[in-house]
């Protein structure tokens, strides 16, 4: 069980506790209680310092936690709340707060994949609860996009503790252009997301590139625990620094593009660049413009700017602007052959 599960466990065991005015609570009792219920959580003993539930009535009387526990000490020795109806679970929420809360439920909920994220369910079920408590029922206004039918998310949990813990992973894949499966080893390094689609970064050999897995392609995943972990210095940030989604050409360096843009689309590139290398060279009285990437020039990069139709023109290099009037050229031809299904 993680640590904010058990702190969170042990913050509403000693609530519960002086709750009871009835009895008087030492620190030993405290101990005992917050012992208890962890023992009935994890189903095993999980011994607790003195000072670990000193410092947790610390944090509950603090800011830090939003609790203001109203704690204090009687006799030189028993626990009790000054105010004798407070408790941690009526805290009041103002409408403002609440709206926030329920927005960020619902967006952290999007990440319910990692177990990271597991670790603060406690405390979405808490606020949850609170929302409801306090009866605002509010229309979420967040939505992030997301694919709930995309294969190959059930291995996210799986993998993210492999690369943590720097486990060699036996990957059985079907790729979309192989007809049967494979089977190797690999190294995993980072999970990285594009387009929806989530991919496990890594190396299957020393000698051999970077190599990039669709989750959706794994068949299945299993470890060699003899083969040493290859535990390289991956830096994500300068290895994607001059591509578009996950795919790098090895051997190719980045170039100078030149694309012209129509005045219905120049404003959403200038607002939202389609990458950081990104420069306005030229604005045209027709409210067109020509920007400037520097790039590898990939397979998903070739997809953003076919994407915008008539809307784009690549100027340069040549040999870019070739392909891609060749790949137009391919689907006008599409269009102007006869389709005999019609009716």
């Amino acid at each position: 069980m993680s640590q904010n599960k058990n702190a969170l466990i042990r913050y509403k065991t000693i609530d519960k506790c002086l709750q009871n005015k009835y009895r008087q609570w030492s620190l030993d009792d405290l101990i005992e209680s917050c012992s208890e219920a962890l023992f009935e959580y994890e189903g095993r003993e999980n011994p607790i310092s003195k000072r670990t539930i000193q410092m947790d009535i610390q944090l509950m009387r603090s800011e830090k936690l939003g609790y203001n526990a109203p704690i204090v000490v009687y006799d030189k020795k028993y626990y009790k709340y000054e105010d004798e109806e407070f408790s941690i679970t009526d805290i009041p929420l103002t409408e403002t707060d609440m709206n926030v809360l329920t927005e960020t439920v619902s967006m952290l909920k999007q990440f319910k994949d990692f177990s990271l994220f597991n670790d603060v369910s406690d405390i979405l079920q808490r606020l949850e609860d609170k929302i409801y408590a306090e009866k605002s029922h509010t229309k979420p206004v967040i939505y992030l996009d997301k694919n709930e039918k995309l294969k190959g998310l059930h291995f996210l949990e799986e993998v993210y503790q492999a690369i943590i813990k720097k486990m060699v992973l036996v990957i059985t894949y079907k790729s979309f252009k192989s007809t049967e499966e494979n089977k190797f080893h690999f190294h995993p390094f980072i999970l990285k997301e594009f387009n929806n689609r989530w991919f496990l970064i890594g190396k299957k050999k020393g000698s051999q590139p970077i190599t990039n897995l669709a989750l959706d392609r794994i068949i299945a995943i299993d470890y060699d625990f003899n083969l040493p972990y290859l535990d390289e210095n991956f830096e994500a940030d300068s290895y994607y620094k001059n591509i578009i989604g996950v795919t790098v050409n090895s051997g190719l360096k980045p170039r100078r593009i030149e694309l012209w843009i129509d005045a219905i689309n120049a404003p959403y590139v200038i607002t939202k660049p389609l990458h950081s290398s990104q420069r306005l060279i030229t604005e045209n009285e027709d409210g067109s413009i020509i920007i400037n990437l520097f790039l590898i020039p990939n397979y998903e990069m070739e997809r953003l700017l076919l994407g915008f139709g008539a809307g784009l023109e690549v100027l340069k290099p040549e040999h870019l602007r070739n392909r891609m009037q060749k790949i137009i050229k391919n689907a006008l031809d599409k269009y102007n052959t006869v389709n005999d299904t019609e009716i």
